[in-house]
């Protein structure tokens, strides 16, 4: 609109008419029609939707299938991960390890109840029912025991409140309520000596201090109090390549947080095999205990991780790493999870994962481990960098053309044709379709459109564009018609430069770290042939040309352009574009300019933080009214049994 606007008031100053006349290009209308089609970037959109979807496609050869295009922008700026454990940090193959059987207990009596108090559904085993009856075939006594004529009256399955299994039946007229869950829980049923519940307690702290998830088993014959059979420790060995990933993740300046629902004990062993840091905490005692404010931001933004998490606590540390500016993704696979996937910037449905975590993220990832999802976030950046080099390539070319344009009209009187202005522009987004295919880089840290430094780097490269395209034109104001060798006319000669310097742009922004595909090669090369035989053969360029203020002192043809013209202007193109290409890489080079427009992603607001805290902790009870049959909502302190670390 600015130049839009300068072109208007140039305009009236040289008395020329709105519309008139109609067939002529010294009209304002037509001046604005030229203006617009330079300055609208109608392909750019199609473009970057394009360089999206191939994006997609090289994502889903890692096994990542995007279900949102702007999620791969969300995930190149990630820079911090939130992971569950098992599935993507160990390799989630359990094996039972040598139990834990009390005084007088036989161990096979232990595994065959351990085998009732799991799901009866053969096909539908989760890891750990899988892996108990798995366990049997060591135990063929057992197995004996199992073989008798068992039925089963009720089935309670897992849920977070309990944290335990159980199952009611009989065998042999007689009843048998047997339970298998976390050991605190199964202690709670048995009313045992406090010798024996030290010697449980300690030994289940025995097996998490050495990275064991362990389970209580308890078992309650008829009317008879509760008795404790013992413990069974199961290991989940990290995966291979998790250790090497997460370093590779850190370089990337990516911060890997662990949430597990394990121990506290657990989960530091599992990081310690890692070497991912220890720093791990309750999120019981994080969420709802004694911190609040910055305090707790602070606590959550520094931590390593956090155990015996549930859905509730997986929502709030997203929420407040996000108040601290950090873009997070987070992966998970349960139903439970949907809320913070939902919540996240980049919701990652792991391998396995339900039809609800599935719904709820934004990609979802068929290939286990921490890996494939590391291997993701750098394609992500490598779309990005495809992208960032396009809209860099974009501004500088519309800047190049108002700037040009505007200028020749106000000070020569004369315009490319807007039937050539329309092809430069299809040229120029036909031809960069191709940055999809690209072999871009990408950044060793978290990519974000720095606006401020894409507009300094595109406007210096605009200006330096004009200027090139003014000097050519400058040199057909000498006698011997400077560039013009032989024969040739001011209309295609431009077109020709314009096309071809604003075509090799691309190759200066999209950096000089990778070497080209031969998809954007090809696809340069295609148009710049067609530009040159527009400018050989002057179509679209309007027949004879005479500048008449100020007069040209060289004769021009009737359009057609000489071979040797064409060569020169192919030669002054390639030297624009190195100079070019020299003042882009001394600004990438440049530390001030390279931050700019970088926000810190860590931003500190303690009065929020601490008005967030004060409201995480109450909640919403309901009263009876003084009036019979009537109810009040009143706001109290929530309170919340935090139980000791494990």
């Amino acid at each position: 609109m600015f130049w839009i606007l300068a072109a208007w008031v140039g305009g009236f100053f040289r008395h020329f008419k709105i519309a008139t006349p109609e067939d002529a290009d010294d009209n304002l209308l037509h001046w604005t029609l030229i203006l617009l089609i330079v300055g609208v970037p109608v392909g750019l959109p199609f473009v970057t939707t394009t360089t999206l979807a191939v994006g997609a496609a090289y994502l889903a050869e890692e096994k990542a299938i995007v279900q949102k295009l702007t999620a791969i922008e969300s995930l190149a700026g990630v820079d911090v991960l939130c992971s569950d454990k098992t599935g993507t940090l160990t390799a989630n193959k359990l094996s039972v390890r040598e139990p834990f059987v009390c005084a007088g207990v036989d161990v096979n009596w232990m595994f065959a109840v351990a085998a009732i108090a799991s799901f009866h559904n053969v096909k539908n085993l989760d890891p750990i029912d899988k892996i108990t009856i798995r366990t049997l075939r060591r135990y063929p006594k057992a197995r004996e025991i199992l073989s008798k004529d068992w039925v089963t009256e009720k089935y309670t399955p897992f849920d977070p409140v309990s944290k335990r299994i159980t199952t009611v039946c009989t065998c042999d007229g007689v009843r048998y309520t047997c339970a298998k869950g976390a050991p605190r829980a199964v202690l709670k049923l048995a009313d045992c000596s406090a010798e024996e519940g030290e010697l449980f307690k300690n030994k289940a702290k025995e097996f998490a201090l050495r990275g064991f998830r362990s389970l209580g088993v308890a078992v309650q014959r008829g009317n008879e109090p509760w008795k404790i059979l013992g413990i069974y420790p199961m290991f989940d060995p990290p995966r291979e390549d998790t250790a090497q990933t997460i370093t590779e993740a850190q370089n990337l300046c990516l911060s890997v947080k662990m949430l597990t629902g394990d121990a506290i004990a657990i989960a530091k062993e599992t990081c310690k095999m890692l070497a991912l840091g220890t720093k791990v905490y309750n999120s019981e005692r994080l969420i709802q205990g004694g911190l609040a404010g910055s305090r707790q931001h602070d606590l959550v933004e520094k931590a390593d991780g956090f155990a015996k998490v549930f859905p509730e606590h997986k929502y709030q540390v997203v929420e407040m790493l996000q108040n601290r500016g950090h873009l997070t993704a987070m992966t998970r696979d349960g139903v439970n999870d949907a809320p913070s996937l939902k919540k996240s910037d980049c919701g990652i449905a792991v391998e396995g994962a339900t039809e609800a975590a599935q719904a709820a993220a934004d990609i979802v990832f068929l290939a286990p481990g921490l890996s494939t999802i590391v291997e993701a976030i750098k394609v992500a950046r490598r779309i990005f960098q495809r992208m960032k080099a396009y809209i860099q390539y974009r501004i500088a070319l519309c800047l190049h053309l108002e700037i040009y344009l505007v200028t020749s009209m106000l000070i020569i009187n004369e315009t490319i044709r807007s039937e050539l202005i329309v092809f430069i522009a299809l040229f120029a987004d036909l031809a960069t379709i191709a940055v999809a295919y690209d072999n871009a880089h990408f950044e060793q840290r978290p990519v974000e459109w720095q606006l401020p430094k894409i507009w300094i780097i595109s406007v210096v490269l605009g200006v330096l564009l004009a200027a090139a395209t003014w000097i050519m034109r400058g040199t057909m104001f000498l006698e011997n018609g400077g560039i013009i060798e032989n024969w040739g006319s001011p209309q295609p000669i431009l077109f020709l430069e314009v096309s071809l310097t604003e075509n090799w742009l691309i190759f200066v922004t999209r950096g000089g770290k990778t070497w080209l595909s031969w998809q954007l090669v090809g696809a340069i090369l295609g148009v710049d042939i067609i530009a040159t035989l527009f400018c050989v053969f002057g179509w679209l360029s309007g027949g004879p040309f005479e500048q008449t203020s100020p007069p040209d002192p060289a004769h021009f043809s009737d359009g057609t352009t000489s071979i040797v013209t064409v060569v020169v202007i192919w030669g002054y193109s390639v030297g624009v574009t190195i100079v070019i290409a020299t003042v882009y890489y001394l600004m990438t080079k440049i530390t001030w300019l390279d931050n700019l427009g970088r926000t810190p992603r860590s931003k500190t607001e303690e009065r929020m933080d601490s008005i967030l805290g004060r409201l995480s902790k109450l909640a919403i009870e309901q009263e009876p009214g003084s009036d019979s049959g009537t109810t009040r909502f009143v706001l109290s302190t929530r309170t919340v049994d935090v139980e000791a670390d494990e």
